[in-house]
């Protein structure tokens, strides 16, 4: 192959990947704690309806709570905490271990960090065997160095999922790294 056959190649390749990229949709950790599944982001005023699976007007839509939890998370994690924030307003049942769980995650992500352990110590108090709000406790409490307290979440963790699941790995890379938050 001739240099300019190479540098013809390369610039068509580049731009098929680039092409990709940019229509590609956006996805975002979904709620489901299995790791695998994701969940799209919408547009500000749309919620992702899982039973259509496709973004729909936010007001008006018949979208049930878990529908609304999981997306608030996945906004969360696309780092629209303020969007998140406003969709877990929007809950009929506001006091679930997760719902509180993902105010918790969305507030500490706004700097709001005791703010956020308020609404974590809430969940626990509903569901203490929820791995992920624990992890979440946690990393929180590594942020006010509190240590001591983020080591008795990750021993908690380890009774509940063991030294391999996610939840537990990534609360140990908090505590041994912290700028890893």
């Amino acid at each position: 192959m001739t240099s300019a056959t190479s540098r013809i190649a390369s610039v068509l390749i580049s731009g098929a990947i680039a092409a990709f990229a940019f229509t590609a949709p956006a996805f975002a950790a979904g709620g489901d704690d299995s790791g695998g599944a994701t969940t799209p982001t919408c547009k500000k005023g749309e919620v992702y309806d899982k039973k259509t699976q496709k973004c729909v007007k936010q007001s008006g839509a018949n979208i049930t709570d878990d529908n609304r939890t999981e997306y608030a998370y996945s906004l969360a994690k696309a780092g629209r905490y303020d969007e998140a924030l406003a969709m877990l307003d929007t809950l009929k049942d506001q006091n679930t271990a997760e719902a509180l769980n993902y105010r918790g995650y969305a507030t500490r992500k706004l700097g709001r960090t005791d703010e956020g352990i308020s609404y974590y110590l809430k969940s626990v108090q509903l569901d203490p065997q929820y791995a992920k709000v624990r992890e979440y406790l946690g990393e929180a409490y590594v942020i006010k160095g509190r240590i001591d307290l983020a080591k008795e979440q990750l021993g908690t963790i380890k009774t509940l999922c063991g030294t391999s699941c996610e939840e537990y790995r990534d609360l140990n890379e908090a505590i041994t790294d912290p700028s890893k938050i």
